[in-house]
């Protein structure tokens, strides 16, 4: 049977394939935005969270803070890729979430994955309107040019199958037609490009729609669906040693600190109740990939949560950000 020998998450923001001397650059673009999602569930402007919050993180919102936290992230990150070497595995299944770079609104299924023998992902078509960090962010995802990275279709199936047989409605793809105009995005060539230290580990794309309503899965049933999957690993009649990745998270863009540690400690503590109550509110927009989080944490159960590392990158006054958060599985 196959096994899930290794679990773990990471956040995937620009400002982790961007100096910490330029994430200044990316919090321009916070002061433009009219749509911060909030966890009471709304939408506003910079100006409007302005308004209400003061500016409480003028302190830490600063270039020497950037390059601290920059420093601890390169850090951790280079901690998962070699604890992702030493776990040797022959396939790596990355949760992820798609963000108009394979799907579009023609057609998003709430989850599906990808069975196709080549992941090909998207090139970023930039344009002189394009931000100067964007231009310098995509080769970390992987999105500069067309990159291919093998699949793993023999599990990939299997995958589908067993959550079919479990009543589990999953949607299903196997090529990408024109990665010109649609492919593989940042939460997948992120997690490929920063972790596997070069290596052409097949991987089974996990797609899970977080961004857009209305068919966006609740908190339980990713959790639940989680669960299914590792019985479905389980009974495999392969012998895979299978590693498993949350790409993405945890809350932004604006910064919910006492959100990512409830996640995180809830995790630890495999406080399975709160995962799964986690309301919509909580999960709109960016902080919607807490998501991949929980479904990882279901196909993870059976083993330990043995480390996790977290900073709130708050990168204005009012409170914009990111919270950058990495844990590990075995």
């Amino acid at each position: 049977m196959a096994e899930v020998v290794f679990s773990f998450a990471a956040s995937h923001t620009p400002m982790l394939t961007l100096e910490g001397k330029r994430w200044t650059e990316r919090a321009r673009d916070d002061l433009k935005n009219q749509r911060l999602n909030l966890s009471d569930g709304r939408f506003i402007s910079y100006d409007e969270l302005a308004r209400e919050n003061g500016a409480p993180y003028v302190d830490v919102a600063t270039e020497e803070n950037f390059l601290e936290i920059e420093r601890a992230s390169q850090k951790a990150l280079d901690k998962i890729a070699d604890r992702l070497e030493q776990a040797n595995p022959d396939v790596v299944i990355i949760v992820g979430d798609d963000q108009a770079e394979l799907f579009s609104l023609a057609n998003i299924p709430a989850m599906s994955i990808f069975y196709g023998e080549e992941i090909l992902t998207h090139e970023r078509h930039l344009t002189t309107q394009t931000p100067s960090w964007v231009s310098a962010v995509v080769k970390g995802y992987a999105m500069d040019a067309v990159h291919a990275f093998p699949g793993h279709p023999e599990l990939a199936l299997e995958l589908i199958r067993g959550l079919i047989d479990k009543d589990v409605d999953i949607g299903a793809a196997a090529k990408v037609d024109d990665p010109l105009k649609a492919g593989f995005g940042h939460a997948y060539g992120f997690i490929i490009e920063r972790l596997f230290k070069g290596r052409a580990i097949p991987v089974v794309p996990i797609l899970l729609n977080t961004y857009y309503p209305p068919n966006a899965p609740t908190a339980r049933r990713c959790y639940d669906v989680g669960r299914a999957l590792t019985e479905t690993i389980a009974a495999s009649k392969s012998n895979l040693r299978v590693a498993v990745a949350a790409s993405g998270g945890l809350s932004h863009f604006v910064v919910d600190e006492a959100l990512d540690r409830n996640i995180l400690q809830a995790i630890k503590q495999k406080d399975v109740q709160t995962l799964k109550a986690l309301s919509r509110n909580q999960l709109n927009s960016g902080s919607s990939e807490i998501l991949n989080w929980i479904m990882v944490a279901g196909m993870s159960e059976k083993l330990a949560n043995d480390w996790s590392e977290y900073y709130p990158a708050y990168r204005t006054p009012a409170g914009t950000g990111t919270g950058i958060g990495f844990a590990t599985w075995s």
